[in-house]
């Protein structure tokens, strides 16, 4: 049975982010919760669904209804990464669809910024790390650097074409007062920031903050009633294919060319009906990357697809319009933010970063590894 418009976003909203020391994962998420409801003109008494996502306590769920004070008759706690929420979503629709709840909340907060919780060069003590650990590979900008080394070495990608989206994407975070970084940035400020794994530089790499996130999701008739206007799930598709980077099948596919293919076909729209794109920048190889296996470009041409400011405010292919996990945010699962941006730029609320009559968007996330991937397509009625 297809998701399609089995849903509709009814309120978005991040806590504080960037540093926030006097805050907890779960005060984060109570004050993006409280957010997005008074957003989306719903009561707490209404939610009757919870989906939340987090590297942080045995049972995150159970902490956060407790917390917040609700009884939901619907919960997942789906964990794929950064994609988490995109899985949410589609989640949420089918659950909403079966009759097990009406009004959904889909909840992020972390603090790694402020408590300094760092696992970028941890040594993993899973049994697939085992094979990987040894051999020094840092996680998880180690596996990614192997992807674009694959790339650069495949097809001739450059780091002056990833540097661009990095240029690009700060330019749309220049206009978001939100955004962690706003400063200008130079093509040769990216390529002299330093390698941290080659070939990705440390301006190739996400930012390192607290925040949190909210997303309300609601039932069809719940969206009639309401005084914004509902923005509709029209196609959602979910993959992964492994856990640890020496398993992945090909370094250059990622699962978003399954999730993909099955978001295009429940929207029942094309490349060329989208208005906006919402992709996850964990480093600038996972929008290539993601842009390739979307069907956007074809393999290969990723890297001039970026090329020259196209991405960018004024470009032609509007993407990351919130400055992204590179300059506007990223507090470890930076998934959920990409729906709040999707979000508010359909329902025109973007103020210097609005996308001229923006009407549909897709959102692509993606975690771990390159290793799992959710797609999907938002729109107006």
């Amino acid at each position: 049975m297809s998701l399609k418009r089995a849903c509709a976003i009814a309120g978005v909203a991040e806590s504080r982010l960037g540093v926030v020391p006097d805050s907890t994962v779960l005060t984060l998420q109570a004050e993006a919760f409280a957010a997005a409801l008074f957003d989306a003109g719903i009561e707490k008494t209404d939610v009757d669904g919870l989906l939340v996502s987090g590297a942080w306590g045995r049972l995150p769920q159970l902490q956060i209804a407790e917390y917040l004070g609700i009884q939901p008759t619907y919960a997942d706690s789906t964990s794929v990464g950064g994609a988490s929420f995109e899985f949410h979503l589609g989640h949420a629709a089918a659950a909403i669809q079966a009759g097990l709840c009406k009004v959904a909340v889909i909840l992020y907060g972390s603090t790694q910024r402020s408590k300094q919780d760092k696992y970028i060069f941890q040594i993993r003590n899973d049994l697939g790390y085992q094979y990987e650990a040894p051999f020094g590979l840092p996680t998880p900008v180690g596996a990614y650097a192997l992807a674009a080394s694959r790339h650069f070495a495949e097809y001739g990608t450059t780091s002056d074409q990833l540097a661009d989206l990095a240029v690009a994407t700060r330019a749309w975070a220049a206009l978001n007062p939100k955004a962690y970084r706003r400063d200008p940035l130079t093509r040769d400020q990216v390529i002299n920031s330093g390698l941290i794994a080659s070939p990705l530089r440390r301006l190739d790499c996400c930012l390192f903050t607290d925040g949190g996130g909210a997303v309300v999701v609601v039932s069809p008739d719940v969206a009639k009633t309401l005084d914004k206007p509902p923005v509709w799930l029209l196609g959602q598709g979910e993959s992964h294919s492994h856990a640890q980077i020496s398993e992945m099948p090909n370094l250059t596919v990622t699962p978003a060319a399954e999730s993909g293919k099955r978001a295009f076909a429940m929207a029942g729209v094309t490349h060329d009906h989208i208005d906006v794109t919402e992709i996850y920048d964990s480093f600038t190889i996972t929008v290539l990357l993601t842009l390739e296996s979307l069907g956007f470009c074809s393999p290969g041409e990723g890297g001039a697809f970026l090329a020259n400011g196209r991405t960018g405010p004024g470009g032609d292919f509007p993407l990351n319009t919130n400055g992204g996990g590179l300059s506007y945010c990223h507090p470890g699962q930076y998934g959920i933010f990409l729906i709040i941006e999707a979000v508010r730029q359909l329902r025109s609320e973007c103020d210097e970063r609005q996308v001229a009559d923006a009407v549909i968007a897709l959102i692509s996330g993606t975690g771990g590894v390159l290793s799992s991937n959710s797609t999907c397509i938002l729109g107006l009625e």
